[in-house]
C-alpha cells in the first residue's frame, strides 16, 4: 500500500510545529472526547457524544449504568497513559500492554484487569476463533518478537494497523481487547508523529468485517485501507484550527 499521501500530510503538519499551547489544549480536549466516545460506542456503550463530554466533566447521567460511566473515565486515563509512553519513548512491552488494559477495565472488571484470560472466548459475530488460553504466552511472545523486528521495518501506519489487527486476533484478555487495540494503534501512530486516529462507530460493520478477513484469510488490505483513510481524516481538525480549510468536512470532528 502506498503511504505517500499520509507522509505529505504529516510533513505539512510538522511544518507548523510547535503548535501554540492554546491550540494544542483545544485539540487535546476534543480528541479525548471523540476518541473515548467512538471507541466505547463500538463496544456497545450507549452514552452519546454529548453525554460522554458531560461524564468527563464529572457529572453522572441518569438512566445510564455505572459501568458505562467507568468506561468513559477509564478510557481517558488510558489515553493519558499512552501519552506518557509516547513521551518516555520506550519500546512496547507486555508489561505496558497489561498496564494499559488494567486502566481500560479499572473498577468495571477488577478481577480481569491487566490479566490474560484463562478461558476460551468467541468474538461476537466473527468467524475467527482466538487461540486457547494455553497458547497465549507463545502467541504474545511471537507478537512481541515481530514488533521488535519485522514491524520496525515497515511504514508506521502499517505497523500501527498490524499491531491493532494482530493483537485483536490473539484476544489475550477476556474483555477490553478492542479498546486496548485501538489505544495501541494510536500509541504507534503518535510515537511516529501522526495524530491520534478515531475509528468511527458508524464504520463498525466495515471495521469488523475487515478485521475478520485479516484474521481468517490473512488478507489485511481492506483493514489497511480502512485505517489509512481514518488516519488521513485525523489531520482535518489540525487544518481547521490552523485556518487552512474553511470548515471541517468530517462530522466526527465537528465541535461539541
Amino acid at each position: 500500500m502506498n503511504y505517500d499521501k499520509l507522509n505529505r500530510l504529516k510533513a505539512k503538519l510538522d511544518s507548523f510545529r510547535p503548535l501554540p499551547a492554546e491550540m494544542v489544549k483545544n485539540l487535546h480536549e476534543d480528541i479525548i472526547i471523540r476518541w473515548t466516545y467512538h471507541s466505547n460506542a463500538i463496544e456497545g456503550n450507549t452514552l452519546t457524544l454529548q453525554e460522554t463530554k458531560v461524564v468527563l466533566e464529572g457529572i453522572t447521567i441518569g438512566g445510564k449504568t455505572l459501568r458505562e460511566h467507568f468506561e468513559v473515565m477509564n478510557h481517558r486515563e488510558a489515553i493519558l497513559y499512552i501519552e506518557q509512553l509516547v513521551q518516555q519513548n520506550e519500546p512496547l512491552s507486555e508489561w505496558q500492554i497489561k498496564s494499559l488494559h488494567a486502566r481500560v477495565l479499572k473498577n468495571s472488571d477488577t478481577e480481569n484487569a491487566g490479566r490474560y484470560r484463562t478461558i476460551n472466548v468467541l468474538i461476537s459475530g466473527a468467524n475467527h476463533r482466538p487461540p486457547a488460553p494455553m497458547q497465549l504466552a507463545q502467541k504474545m511472545s511471537e507478537f512481541m518478537l515481530w514488533y521488535a523486528t519485522t514491524a520496525q521495518t515497515i511504514h508506521p501506519v502499517e505497523r500501527a494497523t498490524r499491531v491493532h489487527a494482530d493483537f485483536v486476533g490473539i484476544h489475550p484478555f477476556s474483555d477490553g481487547n478492542g479498546r486496548t487495540a485501538r489505544l495501541l494503534m494510536n500509541l504507534e501512530l503518535m510515537r511516529s508523529g501522526f495524530p491520534p486516529t478515531i475509528m468511527a462507530v458508524e464504520q463498525r460493520l466495515d471495521y469488523y468485517n475487515a478485521l475478520d478477513l485479516a484474521h481468517t484469510k490473512g488478507n489485511y488490505e481492506p483493514f489497511l485501507e480502512l485505517i489509512a483513510k481514518a488516519v488521513e481524516q485525523s489531520f482535518e481538525p489540525y487544518w481547521f484550527v490552523l485556518g487552512i480549510i474553511g470548515s471541517c468536512k468530517n462530522p466526527i470532528f465537528l465541535s461539541v
